[in-house]
């Protein structure tokens, strides 16, 4: 994947610029204001809530259009709630979701239907995401006969220009999804999102079922399907290698917050929050010519804390090696500490600490160790 990622980070640089460039004066394609889900934790004979689980707990974006914006964090921390809040097939708890400018935070199943054409879904699992009783043909087909769209020269002619459009052979039509790899699977589920021409796509981990030697093939024809279609993304995923390759802006989330928001080329060349510098810390480097030398990889110690109940103050404090008194009291605010770089921390990494002279929490140098190979 490294020399995908060398290539993506060179190809994709004048993407991004005319994709900040073009939004300037125009508004969002997505607009996300305070969103909220928390889901209830109900226990004894009467189901009384004892708590909830706080999956995404107020965090703000946009995404504008034409652009990709790649959400990473670690298992866990409401990635992929949060992409199913956005496609409005969660409800949210509180706060706003504006797509076009419109209102569509608590729309039903019947204002939400002209909207399902604009906004699709690539699942993760490209073995669970497709009925096995179903032919190729009937799953890519399926949005048309829930929309009542007849495309023109018909379902099946679009279903095979569809399935050309995605690398398979239309040929393949009346095959079953058990006749596929997995990586054809992802491209059926990727064809069935396509097929109503829809404005944004939010593709929830799209190669992390697969193997490494089809995960670039698929990430490069989402590449090129949104050059020929127009599309706007919203990706999540694990994979730092992967986001670099597709994203214009990235977004870290940690325990339900956005921690950080940034362009490709900023936040990986000096990433500001300490929990994305030790996510970079880990991406691995193929060079045999490292082999041996000091390696300046961040190891976090513990787990991570339960979304049932987070830490008080900044919710990374307790794994943070710059956390002081003041990080355990009061949450740091998303501010843009130079343009078109958002962070939420008190003490950032390459940039003017926000709060000078804090007395450090005891052991905050220790929570974390540097292997030395």
């Amino acid at each position: 994947m490294s020399d995908m990622n060398e290539t993506g980070a060179q190809t994709g640089a004048p993407r991004a610029a005319e994709a900040s460039g073009a939004s300037a004066a125009e508004e969002p394609l997505l607009k996300v204001t305070g969103l909220v889900k928390h889901f209830p934790i109900n226990k004894g004979l009467l189901r009384r809530q004892s708590g909830a689980v706080k999956a995404v707990d107020g965090i703000d974006f946009d995404v504008r259009r034409g652009e990709t914006l790649g959400i990473v964090g670690e298992s866990g921390c409401g990635k992929s709630t949060m992409g199913r809040l956005i496609t409005r097939l969660l409800e949210p708890s509180s706060g706003k979701v504006e797509f076009e400018g419109k209102d569509i935070t608590h729309l039903g199943v019947a204002g939400m239907r002209p909207l399902r054409r604009d906004v699709q879904m690539i699942f993760q699992d490209p073995y669970g995401s497709l009925n096995p009783r179903h032919t190729v043909g009937t799953i890519v087909g399926a949005p048309f006969k829930l929309q009542k769209v007849t495309p023109e020269g018909g379902v099946k002619a679009e279903v095979q220009r569809l399935l050309s459009l995605v690398g398979l052979n239309p040929e393949h039509y009346n095959r079953y999804p058990h006749e596929f790899s997995g990586g054809q699977r992802q491209r059926i589920g990727i064809a069935r999102a396509l097929a109503l021409k829809p404005k944004l796509v939010v593709a929830d981990e799209p190669v992390s079922a697969l193997d490494v030697s089809i995960q670039a093939q698929v990430v490069n024809l989402l590449d090129d399907l949104q050059e020929e279609l127009g599309l706007t993304y919203v990706i999540i995923a694990h994979d730092l290698s992967v986001i670099r390759h597709v994203s214009d802006r990235i977004a870290v989330m940690y325990l339900g917050k956005i921690v950080e928001l940034a362009d490709r080329k900023s936040l990986y060349e000096a990433p500001m929050h300490p929990y994305t510098t030790a996510l970079m810390s880990a991406v691995p480097v193929p060079d045999p010519r490292r082999r041996g030398a000091k390696s300046g990889r961040i190891l976090l110690k513990g787990d991570v804390p339960s979304p049932i109940s987070p830490p008080s103050g900044c919710r990374f404090h307790t794994r943070c090696w710059k956390a002081t008194e003041l990080c355990t009291t009061q949450e740091p605010p998303l501010v843009a500490l130079k343009t078109g770089h958002q962070v939420a921390c008190h003490h950032p990494e390459n940039a003017p600490d926000q709060a000078p002279g804090d007395k450090a929490l005891p052991g905050a140098a220790e929570a974390v160790e540097t292997p030395t190979l």
